[in-house]
């Protein structure tokens, strides 16, 4: 199993020990760094930034957003990214939920898979670089239909490093989980739990048993997100990732459509979810982290003194995940790699 670093994305400012976590995962052998994008920072820069201090570690987006970019600017900071990288650059894209897509960038969220499929389709088509890049689909034609008529069909004036940069697919739902396993190179759920990875295998395999895969369960990567807050308190270990979880409940999306809300449900917990979003829509947002169970955090996060992270840690490395994706301090990054490397 590999490791992997999982800076994110900043709440009021970055991370004042970014640089010494980037610099120790290097050095205690982690195989990738990855940032992420809300509606605040974005992916790219800080990956840049803190990336030109490494030589080693895969530096990947975890995740772009879609609707930030086109798939060809998408595909431009791909190809800018793995020569700087010298050719070691991961694209992880995702589509994120209708309250960021529409309110923030002002972009129709309906048809997210057909979406997701013809981007990647375009991504891939500028780093082939074989022809000027045409699109005929409905989400991202290329050249523009109308406008001047003056457009025409491009390809890139950067021969890319390499034409097969992975792409990463961020995927909560069964039938997103299984397109990323017939047209990525990987997948990176945002909630991981291998005790309820039963129907996301499933999907999975269906994935790859389509016409035209790219992978199949041999070659792909799944990259599990893991946070790991070590304390000799159980509750007080909780008592961190409460108020994430319950943001991603209760506040990252709609109470008509939250696939973060929905990934809890189909872990069993129903009712507390229900109970956290409820909260956390009412404004209430301490009593909803509050409401979390300690139970569902330990699902999707190692939490505790060091021997029972270790022996929670079994049934992550016994399951589908290639990868953890590992958030905490220097301290913690230095506890899993004494335990998993």
């Amino acid at each position: 199993m590999k490791l992997g670093l999982q800076l994110g994305y900043w709440g009021a400012g970055p991370p004042p020990d970014a640089v010494a976590q980037v610099a120790e995962a290097e050095r205690l052998g982690y195989d990738s760094l990855w940032t992420a994008e809300a509606y605040g920072s974005d992916a790219l820069t800080p990956l840049a930034w803190w990336g030109a201090r490494t030589e080693r570690l895969r530096l990947g987006t975890a995740l772009c957003q879609l609707s930030a970019r086109t798939p060809t600017a998408a595909a431009m900071a791909a190809i800018t990214m793995d020569h700087l990288s010298g050719g070691r650059f991961v694209l992880g894209l995702g589509v994120s939920g209708p309250q960021v897509v529409e309110g923030w960038y002002g972009q129709p969220f309906p048809k997210p898979l057909a979406r997701t499929r013809e981007y990647v389709s375009v991504v891939r088509k500028v780093l082939a670089r074989d022809a000027p890049v045409t699109n005929d689909g409905p989400h991202y034609p290329l050249p523009y239909p109308g406008g001047t008529g003056l457009g025409k069909p491009l390809k890139s004036i950067v021969h890319p490093l390499r034409e097969d940069i992975p792409v990463i697919l961020g995927a909560e739902g069964p039938k997103n989980v299984a397109l990323a396993a017939e047209i990525a190179d990987g997948w990176l759920p945002l909630f991981f739990s291998p005790a309820h990875m039963g129907e996301l295998a499933a999907a999975l395999a269906e994935g790859f048993a389509r016409p035209g895969a790219r992978r199949s369960a041999e070659d792909f990567e799944v990259l599990a997100f893991c946070p790991v807050i070590v304390t000799d308190d159980v509750e007080r270990a909780a008592d961190f990732y409460r108020p994430m979880l319950a943001l991603y409940m209760g506040g990252m999306g709609a109470r008509e459509a939250n696939f973060h809300f929905d990934v809890f449900v189909r872990m069993g917990f129903e009712a507390e979810a229900r109970k956290v979003q409820d909260l956390y829509l009412a404004g209430h947002k301490a009593e909803a982290a509050a409401a979390v169970p300690t139970s569902l955090v330990e699902q999707v996060a190692l939490v505790g003194p060091k021997e029972k992270i270790r022996d929670d840690l079994a049934a992550w490395q016994e399951s589908i995940a290639t990868t953890l994706v590992v958030a905490g301090g220097v301290d913690t990054l230095r506890l899993v790699a004494e335990l998993v490397l």
